[in-house]
C-alpha cells in the first residue's frame, strides 16, 4: 500500500523547471517546491522573481531555504531506484523517459519506469517491478504445470496408440493365422477332392479299357480260328482229287464255320462320368459348409467378447408397449397409454429404443426373437425421426433387419434385400463397429451369419432399436427380449 501511495503522489517529487526528480529542494514564499539550482537560474535569467507555478512576484529575491521533508522524500525515492548491476543496462531503462525500468503496469501488462507512472500510465495498476515478478512467476509456474500436463497426456496418448497398434497387429497376426489355415485346410480339401475325382475318372477308364481288351483278345482269337478254316477251304478247293475232297469235307465237316460268339449285341459303351463332378463339388461343398461354420463360430465369439448390457428406455416407448421392470423385455399391448408425447417418444410405429449410446469402438448384444412372426432389430442414429410414418433405411439413420409375415426376412436396404436362412433365428446376434462402418447380424443358436451393413458412416451416438411389429390377434404377441450374452 506504501508503494502505492507513494507512487501515487511522484509528481510530488518532480522540479516543474527541469521535470525531474528534485535535487536540493528549496521553497518559495508561495508554497512551492524547486531545484535550488532550477529556479536560481530561473530568476538570474529573468527581469523579475515570480513564482514560475502560480506567477506571484516578489518584489525582492526571496531566501531560499532547503525542504527538509522534501529532501527526505526525495531521498527514499532516489533509494527506491537503485538498482543493481546488471549487464544490457539499456535495455532495462525506459526509451522515453531514459529511467529505469523498475514498475510493472499491470494494466497493460508491460514494464514501466516511474515517469510513465505520472504521464501515459497514471491511472493504471502499477505495482513495483518485485511483486509484478513473483505474481508472473506464479502465472509462468501454473502455465508450466499445465504445460507439462498437457505433455503427460499426449504422452499417455501415445502409449495408447502405440498400444492400440500393438493390439491391431496381434489382431492381424490371429486372423493371418486362422485365415492361413482355414485356406490350407480347404486348399487341401479341394486338392483331395480333385484328386479322388481324377482317381475315379481313370478308374472307371481302366474298366473300359480292360474290357475292351478282353474282347479284342476273344475276337482275336476267333479270327485265327476262321483264317485257319478259310486255309483248309483253300487248299480243298484247289484239290484234283475227287475222292480226297469229298472224304476231308466229310470227315472234317469243314463247311461249317468254327464255333464263334454272336458278337452282334457285344459293344464297349464309353463310361459313364455324368455326376461324377457334380458328386465331387457337392463333398466339397460339404466340407466348405463345415469350416465355414467352424469360421462363423469362431467369428462369432469373437464378437461376443464386445457384449455390453442393453435396458429399454420408457422415454422412447411407444404408448401402447409394455416393458418390463428390469427393462430387459417389450410386447405390444392393446391399450394406448397416457404418456407424455415428448421428443424422443415413437409415436406411430410400436417401437422402443435401448438407454445406453454408442459413439465409439464395438459393441453387441443378443435379442431373443423366439415365437414372434414379426419383428425388426438393429440400430439408429440419435437424430432418427419418432413422429408419424417412418421409413426404415440406412439414409434414414436405421441399420436392420426384419422378419415379415412369419417366413420372409429383409435387410433395410435401399433398395431392401431380402434374405435367404436355412432355418429360423430364435436368438438374434447384433454387432456394430463404429470406426469400421459396420452392422452385421447373427443366428446366435447357429452360429450363423444373417447379414452385415458395410461401409456405413456414423457420426452421431447410435442406439440399439426394437420393434415388436403387431399382434395380429395374438399370433405375435411374444415379447422381444434382450438376453444375456453367453459364449459358446
Amino acid at each position: 500500500m506504501a508503494a502505492v501511495s507513494i507512487l501515487q503522489s511522484e509528481d510530488q517529487f518532480l522540479c516543474a523547471i527541469c521535470l525531474d526528480v528534485f535535487t536540493d529542494p528549496v521553497s518559495t514564499p508561495c508554497g512551492h517546491n524547486f531545484c535550488k539550482d532550477c529556479i536560481t537560474e530561473h530568476w538570474n535569467t529573468s527581469d523579475q522573481e515570480l513564482c514560475p507555478m502560480c506567477k506571484k512576484v516578489f518584489n525582492t529575491r526571496p531566501e531560499l531555504h532547503v525542504n527538509t521533508f522534501i529532501s527526505e522524500m526525495v531521498a527514499q525515492f532516489r533509494q527506491h531506484q537503485l538498482i543493481d548491476p546488471v549487464e544490457n543496462l539499456e535495455g532495462r531503462m525506459c526509451t522515453k523517459h531514459n529511467k529505469p525500468l523498475e514498475l510493472f503496469c499491470k494494466t497493460d501488462q508491460t514494464c514501466v519506469c516511474m515517469l510513465c507512472t505520472v504521464f501515459d500510465h497514471k491511472m493504471h495498476d502499477v505495482v513495483p517491478l518485485k511483486e509484478g515478478y513473483e505474481g508472473k512467476k506464479a502465472e509462468l509456474g501454473k502455465t508450466g504445470a499445465e504445460i507439462q500436463q498437457m505433455i503427460q497426456k499426449r504422452r499417455l496418448k501415445i502409449q495408447e496408440i502405440k498400444h492400440s497398434v500393438d493390439l491391431s497387429e496381434e489382431d492381424a497376426d490371429r486372423e493371418i493365422a486362422e485365415g492361413v489355415q482355414v485356406f490350407t485346410s480347404l486348399k487341401e480339401s479341394v486338392e483331395r477332392g480333385l484328386n479322388e475325382l481324377i482317381s475315379t475318372i481313370k478308374e472307371k477308364q481302366k474298366t473300359t479299357e480292360k474290357q475292351a481288351k478282353a474282347f479284342i483278345k476273344e475276337l482275336e482269337q476267333e479270327i485265327s480260328e476262321l483264317m485257319k478254316r478259310s486255309t483248309e477251304v483253300e487248299q480243298l478247293s484247289c484239290s484234283e482229287d475227287h475222292l480226297h475232297l469229298l472224304q476231308s469235307v466229310q470227315s472234317l465237316n469243314i463247311q461249317q464255320p468254327p464255333p464263334t460268339k454272336d458278337w452282334t449285341e457285344v459293344s464297349v459303351r464309353p463310361s459313364s462320368y455324368e455326376g461324377t463332378v457334380v458328386k465331387a463339388v457337392v463333398q466339397l461343398e460339404e466340407t466348405l459348409s463345415k469350416e465355414m461354420k467352424k469360421l462363423l463360430e469362431a467369428e462369432l465369439k469373437r464378437v461376443q467378447q464386445y457384449a455390453v448390457d442393453v435396458t429399454l428406455d420408457p422415454d422412447t416407448a411407444h404408448p401402447k408397449l409394455i416393458l418390463s421392470d428390469d427393462g430387459k423385455q417389450v410386447n405390444l399391448g392393446d391399450v394406448r397409454k397416457n404418456l407424455p408425447d415428448n421428443p424422443e417418444r415413437f409415436s406411430y410405429r410400436v417401437c422402443v429404443l435401448g438407454k445406453q449410446s454408442f459413439s465409439s469402438d464395438r459393441f453387441y448384444f443378443e435379442v431373443q426373437v423366439k415365437g414372434k412372426t414379426e419383428w425388426t432389430l438393429g440400430v439408429v442414429r440419435e437424430s432418427i425421426k419418432r413422429k408419424g410414418s417412418i421409413t426404415l433405411s440406412p439414409q434414414n439413420g436405421f441399420w436392420t433387419i426384419a422378419l415379415r409375415d412369419g417366413n420372409k426376412y429383409e435387410a433395410a436396404a435401399d433398395p431392401s434385400v431380402l434374405l435367404s436362412l436355412k432355418s429360423p433365428p430364435q436368438k438374434v446376434g447384433v454387432f456394430v463397429d463404429y470406426e469400421e462402418g459396420l452392422v452385421s447380424f447373427y443366428d446366435v443358436d447357429a452360429a450363423a451369419f444373417i447379414y452385415s451393413f458395410t461401409g456405413c458412416s456414423f457420426t452421431e451416438k447410435l442406439f440399439p432399436f426394437f420393434h415388436t411389429g403387431n399382434n395380429y390377434g395374438g399370433k405375435n404377441s411374444a415379447p422381444l427380449i434382450i438376453s444375456p450374452v453367453r459364449v459358446n
